[in-house]
């Protein structure tokens, strides 16, 4: 019995595993396409999912999933001791989304819709895609709660356009730019009130990501803007292609 609990100990700890994450390894590409397996049964499924009773079970499972992720990192850190001021509050772009993202799905906002399909599919996109984990990789507590997590802030927002039949206008890109904004002043007060690098406004991941592309602290906080207004236009282009041939 000790062994098997000393085996499973080193997949919760703070150092994590002696093999660090590797983009697009085996496992990476594995959880991308289960992802989007399940955002295909999603869209397969829509119709099915508009039934009041099935739209219910749907979204507040998967607002209590989100809720469950943050819940069980917050323990986790505090269990290992490993919980700080300055990196484990939920102030991150990703752990913003994912608590917008559970008030979204059970009140049906449209205003956290628009902000978490515009700055909260962009963010967990790219953590996804490039997820700072150094060392937490699989089978890590920390790799299956981040991928968990933020797969499902991707899964909230598409639910949302596939069984809702939410979209995004012009308008919603340039308040959602607004909100990103006014959220960066928010949080970089905070930073430096508390020595933090929330949002990585202060410096860059650690590991490899987007924002080693976009030069030194500060430029890469003016270049990211122009980034993030280009996955806005990006998201928002199948809706403004599907007006366009409307109209035609």
């Amino acid at each position: 019995m000790p062994t098997i609990v000393t085996n499973l100990d080193k997949y919760f700890t703070v150092e994590g595993l002696n093999h660090a994450f590797v983009l697009f390894s085996i496992p990476h590409v594995v959880t991308l396409l289960l992802l989007g397996f399940f955002l295909l049964l999603i869209w397969l499924y829509r119709d099915r999912l508009r039934l009041p009773r099935a739209n219910r079970a749907f979204r507040w499972s998967l607002a209590a999933l989100l809720l469950l992720c943050e819940v069980a990192l917050e323990v986790w850190q505090v269990s290992i001791g490993a919980w700080t001021l300055d990196r484990s509050l939920p102030l991150q772009l990703c752990s913003i989304s994912l608590l917008l993202a559970t008030v979204m799905l059970v009140t049906k906002s449209y205003a956290l819709f628009e902000f978490l399909y515009l700055p909260g599919m962009a963010g967990a996109l790219q953590a996804i895609l490039t997820p700072d984990l150094g060392h937490y990789s699989y089978p890590h507590f920390r790799t299956f709660e981040f991928f968990i997590a933020h797969g499902a802030v991707v899964s909230a927002a598409f639910f949302m356009i596939a069984v809702e039949r939410y979209r995004p206008t012009w308008r919603s890109l340039v308040r959602a730019f607004v909100a990103l904004n006014l959220l960066a002043l928010l949080i970089a007060g905070i930073n430096k009130g508390i020595g933090a690098n929330y949002m990585f406004l202060n410096a860059k991941p650690e590991n490899a990501s987007l924002l080693d592309l976009l030069g030194p602290w500060p430029w890469y906080i003016l270049s990211l803007e122009a980034v993030a207004l280009a996955m806005f236009l990006l998201l928002y282009a199948p809706f403004a292609v599907r007006d366009l041939l409307a109209r035609h």
